[in-house]
């Protein structure tokens, strides 16, 4: 990552935040696209969360914290989706239910995996998507979530156990 684009953008440089964004912008998407299972939602919040970044880029303290601090914001982008999901759907489960009207299966991902990450809770697979997806360690994912980084790493590997599991 480009601590000098960052630095830019942080004075205010509309392209060197452009530049990150297309860095990052495919990462967040699926992070997005795999979190609330829906295309159209998942764009909306990716948009949301870019314009937030960008009104907000002058509070990052730490350039090398941008990468957790842009998946902070999409995830809670994505939490209020939800929260508004909840409360115009049936269920939660209608969002992760493949095949389901308003609601299919991201395309890169298979019917199966779709099926192993809905086998865990909402914490989980946060975590299991912010490192997959996001690429953040467990000290950044620590930050996001409120988590100590050891509990991180622990609820991560117990995760993917359950995943293998699941797909066994």
């Amino acid at each position: 990552m480009d601590e000098k684009l960052i630095s830019e953008a942080i004075a205010g440089s509309k392209e060197a935040f452009c530049t990150l964004y297309g860095q990052y912008k495919d990462r967040l998407y699926r992070y997005a696209l795999y979190r609330l299972g829906d295309p159209t939602e998942a764009e909306d919040a990716v948009s949301e969360c870019v314009l937030a970044a960008w009104q907000r880029i002058g509070s990052l303290r730490s350039e090398k914290a941008f990468g957790s601090w842009i998946f902070r914001i999409l995830s809670n982008c994505c939490a209020s989706r939800i929260r508004e999901m909840i409360g115009t759907r049936e269920s939660l489960g209608h969002i992760y239910e493949a095949g389901a009207e308003g609601a299919s299966a991201p395309a890169s991902l298979s019917i199966e995996l779709t099926e192993a990450l809905s086998q865990l809770g909402e914490e989980e697979r946060n975590i299991v998507l912010l490192s997959i997806i996001g690429s953040l360690n467990s000290t950044e994912i620590s930050s996001l979530t409120g988590l100590a980084p050891g509990s991180v790493r622990s609820k991560l590997s117990r995760s993917l156990t359950k995943m293998r599991e699941f797909l066994s």
